[in-house]
């Protein structure tokens, strides 16, 4: 199983943290549309790096399939074949407030931008004449001054962040991968991803060949007891801010949890964020999460996902992590892979 850490958002710290993260033993970089640009730390570690390197996830309904198909070509060539473009929807509150755009229907407003991007990409390839047309976006125009030719290393994949079944399905059934939300539980994966992806591969008239699983996960991990507890508290932050999403309630709701959602809810818009973390019980904790030693932690990793994918993304949320302990649990978890 191959392991893809987050790189730094901070285009400055790209290169140096690059280098860093696969003298680790990581097998790939992904980026997170925090703070900074998603694309531009990617296109430094280029440079620097031969490592897989994906958006985890750009968000794609304030951008137009076009500016993503352009992104994802040329990083595709700079990385020389290594780049996988993650997409992801956000939540309405961050599309109209921050990105001052247009909300609705978002799992059909994802589809057609993984097919338009799809399609752009093939019309570059020279396989067909660009025309798709669409619900919410039209792509018909493609003079030779715009088009950048074939890759020569193919157009990249293209990923689509997913939790609920309506998302899930729709990335089974017309992306080439799904990124698993890092809010979630081995049984919420089972009794309703599992199942959303095999609808939508059916849908799409495709088989499991066609779509690789990609699951996240939020790990808290250490030695010492004091950097157990820093691990701990870390990540029940993390997962206190999911919580009060209304979109992840079905996550607490598979659990038996689903009354902490809008009580989390009411605690965020007061902003009271000790209140939030204090919610989260050890049970929890390691229900939504992984925490324990590096080796303990590459173990439930491989015990949760192991029959369903090859890779997974970790997340170290909050605290600070030992790189040792990173560089631990990749060979960990390499050791202990099916």
């Amino acid at each position: 199983m191959k392991i893809d850490v987050q790189l730094d958002g901070r285009p400055e710290n790209a290169e140096r943290r690059a280098r860093e993260i696969v003298d680790l033993g990581a097998d790939g970089l992904f980026t997170f549309e925090g703070p900074h640009d998603v694309f531009l730390p990617l296109a430094v570690a280029t440079a620097a790096v031969d490592a897989d390197l994906m958006t985890n996830v750009a968000i794609a309904l304030p951008r137009s399939p076009m500016h993503l198909a352009h992104t994802a070509y040329d990083l595709q060539t700079l990385s020389r074949g290594r780049f996988r473009l993650g997409l992801g929807s956000q939540i309405r509150p961050h599309i109209e407030k921050r990105y001052g755009s247009e909300w609705s229907r978002p799992a059909a407003r994802m589809r057609e931008t993984v097919l338009a991007i799809k399609a752009i990409f093939d019309a570059w390839e020279g396989n067909s004449r660009l025309r798709f047309e669409g619900e919410f976006t039209s792509h018909t125009l493609m003079p030779p001054t715009f088009d950048p030719g074939p890759n020569p290393y193919g157009p990249p994949p293209v990923c689509l962040g997913a939790l609920g079944p309506v998302m899930t399905r729709t990335a089974a059934e017309v992306a080439d991968g799904l990124l698993v939300m890092p809010f979630n539980s081995v049984r919420h994966f089972r009794e309703r991803t599992l199942p959303a992806i095999a609808e939508g591969l059916a849908r799409g008239r495709r088989n499991s060949a066609d779509l690789a699983i990609y699951p996240q996960i939020i790990v808290g991990t250490g030695r010492t007891p004091d950097e157990l507890d820093a691990a701990s508290r870390g990540v029940r932050g993390l997962l206190a801010f999911y919580g009060s999403t209304p979109a992840y309630r079905p996550v607490l709701e598979v659990e038996g949890w689903a009354d902490l959602q809008p009580e989390l809810n009411v605690l965020s818009k007061r902003g009271a964020f000790a209140e939030m973390v204090d919610l989260i019980d050890d049970s929890m904790l390691a229900t939504l999460a992984v925490h324990g030693t590096p080796e303990e932690c590459a173990a439930e990793i491989v015990a949760r996902f192991g029959n369903h994918a090859d890779r997974v993304c970790c997340y170290f949320p909050g605290y600070p992590v030992d790189d040792r302990h990173i560089a631990d649990l990749v060979a960990a978890v390499r050791a202990s892979s099916p």
